[in-house]
């Protein structure tokens, strides 16, 4: 069963996904080559904490950090630890908070110091299959809709996209229906209605789509383990258009500065 939100709840995940992006820009401020994934995990929870709210992905399932930061041919889950980054890296950073009885959750896959021609252009390409996964997310359209847009602009690049993990709802709980998989065929999948609240998170391979979970039991990485990227935001389904609840406008504006 799809569970769509009041206004007033949605207010309540709008303050939740606002932290998550402001929470992502205060990393952006201080990722850079020889830093450590666990200081940009630490930097995020005294950010979440002095603003009044709970890391959503700490103890969630067990899981034993803020942050999740997946290097390189890490797609999504990677825990922070001290590995230092280097120069041509590149991290998904993905973040969760819990405020006032909901979640917020959105990713961000950051280069670090100078990466080739060809990792930015999967940056690039990535976030772009999210901006379009964002323009299907319409009242009367459907899950596959999204689905269909994130895979074709994926694919017509020379990208594969991973099957296995999905975008989800978001709202009193991280992970709710309906699923929002990567791939799939247009008209197919739960109605999207007015209300609903989903989180849209492609990740998007250099080379094949197939991947295996690490010996953490956490990291998920690419079988050829070729590079990664990941993007996430959390939007409300809308008539016409998608409203966006997270955004990348405060990362951006560091980045632009630094």
């Amino acid at each position: 069963m799809l569970f769509t939100k009041t206004e007033e709840e949605i207010e309540l995940l709008r303050l939740n996904n606002d932290l998550v992006s402001k929470t992502l820009a205060e990393v952006a401020k201080i990722i850079r080559p020889g830093i450590t994934t666990k200081e940009l995990d630490r930097r995020a929870e005294e950010f979440i904490r002095d603003n009044g709210a709970k890391p959503g992905f700490l103890g969630y399932n067990g899981y034993p950090a803020t942050l999740c930061t997946s290097v390189n041919d890490s797609v999504v889950h990677g825990i922070p630890s001290s590995y230092a980054l280097r120069d041509g890296d590149i991290v998904s950073v993905d973040c969760g908070t819990f405020l006032h009885g909901f979640y917020g959750d959105s990713a961000f896959t950051f280069a670090v110091g100078e990466v080739k021609p060809e990792v930015q252009r999967l940056l690039n390409v990535t976030r772009e299959c999210l901006g379009k996964g964002v323009e299907a997310a319409v009242d009367g359209l459907r899950v596959g809709d999204i689905s269909f847009a994130v895979q074709t602009h994926a694919e017509i690049n020379g990208y594969s996209v991973v099957r296995e993990l999905v975008g989800h709802g978001l709202g009193r709980n991280m992970h709710e229906k309906p699923e929002v998989p990567n791939y799939g065929a247009r008209g197919r999948g739960s109605k999207l209605v007015e209300g609903l609240v989903i989180c849209i998170e492609p990740m998007v391979n250099m080379g094949t789509k197939s991947v295996y979970q690490d010996k953490d039991g956490w990291t998920i990485r690419i079988q050829d383990r070729k590079p990664s990227a990941h993007f996430e935001l959390a939007v409300v389904v809308r008539k016409g258009k998608a409203e966006t609840l997270s955004t990348f406008s405060y990362i951006d504006e560091v980045l632009r500065r630094s």
